[in-house]
């Protein structure tokens, strides 16, 4: 077996923060760098080496002014897949189908993970307020009454991307799906590039029936994230994009901010594992693969406990070894990975909210007291016994998270998200003129008199 060259940093020796904060950008999303294969792919299609940020701005414009023709035309170019507009969208039949074959243990696993979504979702759901006031001190006019609400309303349409380069992703349509049915989003519209694990992926259409969404498409990119957000023939705009992707998804998604509301600019998924002299080496070096087989994935194991370093690396060897997907992990660890020496518990708990990872795993005999010294995360996972594929799969709270150290101030997908605000106020008219002298002394230093006249026209 060939060793991981993964790198490693010792606190008390390194400059950890500037080698973490190398890392960190490598893991942005930031669109400027892109591989010699990549360069000339572009040039071959767009007779000039751009960026993937200008190839992003090429796409979404041509299917802004160009519609579903342009669409269908990148499909073809791009994902080598010629659709028409009738088999663009999936058919009735084809979900009906893909159910009807489906692994009937697969169907009970949909359904039971819905159901723990469901639960912890429903309990997250704002709900509209109500405040009353009632103002007579002091007043000769009758009792001055004030209604204020919030109140809360779920979109009309959300579009979800649901990726399907490497592998089908099944689990990520429960985690975008089932929080927006459970805010009450009525109109739900997948978009999955051409590919058997994308759209033509018979588990993730039998999800599709399951949860009841019948708009599913067969394009992926930027030219999904792009019809989604604008609107072309047979697929109407949508309010809201969700969902993950590779980096032309997330440039398209950043692009398209505005137009529609988006979850997040993701990047590659990502891990860091917080452990002490409890954590077992085999169960660290498990949970840093399971996000680096993502590909491209990063994870980091950050201990002040220094034997646990060489073990771990000597397990990620001989696990890496035995995956189908090790090589693709092994490539991931080495570009994206590192083992961390810490000075102590709290020199840890500091480097991890510098990096403000996706997933927090806390690997240690008190994870509740590492807890209280970290807020940086997008999940935070406790104990030996809660590998990051639990929240991944079956919790409930959404796998969709904050990446790139955007945990700083970003949040992970929630039904909330789904819902849309709007504050609501109620003044009679003794309320009006008890506030009237307030109103006009702030439009009064504003310079903003139109504000009072329209306060004066009506108490005159």
């Amino acid at each position: 077996m060939t060793p991981l060259k993964i790198t490693t940093i010792d606190c008390s020796k390194d400059n950890a923060e500037k080698r973490l904060e190398i890392l960190r950008q490598k893991l942005s999303p930031r669109g400027d760098v892109v591989s010699e294969a990549g360069r000339q792919r572009t040039i071959a299609l767009f007779d000039e080496p751009l960026t993937p940020q200008q190839v992003v701005e090429r796409i979404c414009g041509d299917v802004r002014l160009g519609g579903l023709p342009v669409v269908l035309d990148y499909t073809k170019k791009l994902d080598r897949k010629e659709l028409t507009r009738e088999t663009l969208r999936v058919s009735s039949a084809e979900l009906d189908a893909a159910f009807a074959s489906a692994d009937p243990e697969f169907l009970k696993t949909l359904d039971r993970i819905r159901d723990n979504i469901v639960e912890f979702q429903s309990k997250l759901l704002n709900e509209t307020i109500v405040v009353t006031r009632s103002v007579s001190e002091g007043l000769s006019c009758d009792g001055a009454n004030i209604e204020l609400r919030q109140r809360y309303l779920p979109l009309k349409r959300v579009g979800i991307c649901i990726p399907g380069g490497a592998a089908a992703y099944p689990s990520t349509l429960l985690m975008t799906a089932v929080p927006a049915q459970v805010a009450g989003v009525k109109e739900i519209a997948v978009v999955a590039p051409p590919t058997e694990f994308g759209s033509y992926n018979r588990d993730l259409l039998a999800a599709c029936k399951l949860l009841g969404i019948t708009e599913v498409y067969r394009i992926g990119g930027a030219q999904a994230v792009a019809a989604l957000a604008f609107g072309v023939e047979g697929l109407p705009r949508v309010d809201k994009i969700v969902g993950p992707g590779n980096l032309f998804v997330a440039l398209a998604k950043r692009f398209v901010y505005g137009e529609v509301d988006i979850d997040s600019i993701a990047g590659p998924s990502e891990v860091v594992v917080l452990a002490d002299s409890t954590a077992r080496a085999d169960f660290v070096a498990s949970d840093l693969i399971s996000q680096a087989e993502h590909s491209p994935g990063s994870g980091i194991l950050i201990t002040w406990h220094a034997p646990l370093i060489a073990a771990v690396q000597d397990e990620l060897t001989k696990q890496l070894a035995r995956l189908p997907r090790g090589d693709l992990a092994r490539q991931s660890l080495e570009g994206y990975g590192a083992l961390i020496l810490a000075k102590d518990a709290d020199d840890a708990c500091r480097l991890s909210d510098l990096l403000a990872t996706e997933h927090l795993h806390i690997s240690t005999a008190d994870p509740e007291a590492i807890l209280a010294k970290v807020q940086n995360a997008g999940a935070i996972f406790l104990g030996h016994h809660t590998p990051v594929a639990v929240g991944d799969y079956v919790a409930g709270p959404s796998h969709v998270l904050p990446t790139g150290g955007t945990a700083r101030f970003a949040n992970g997908l929630c039904a909330n998200d789904f819902l849309k605000r709007s504050s609501v106020i109620a003044y009679n008219a003794a309320a009006l003129a008890n506030a009237a002298d307030d109103i006009r002394r702030m439009a009064s230093v504003e310079g903003l008199t139109a504000h009072s006249t329209s306060v004066d026209i009506r108490l005159a």
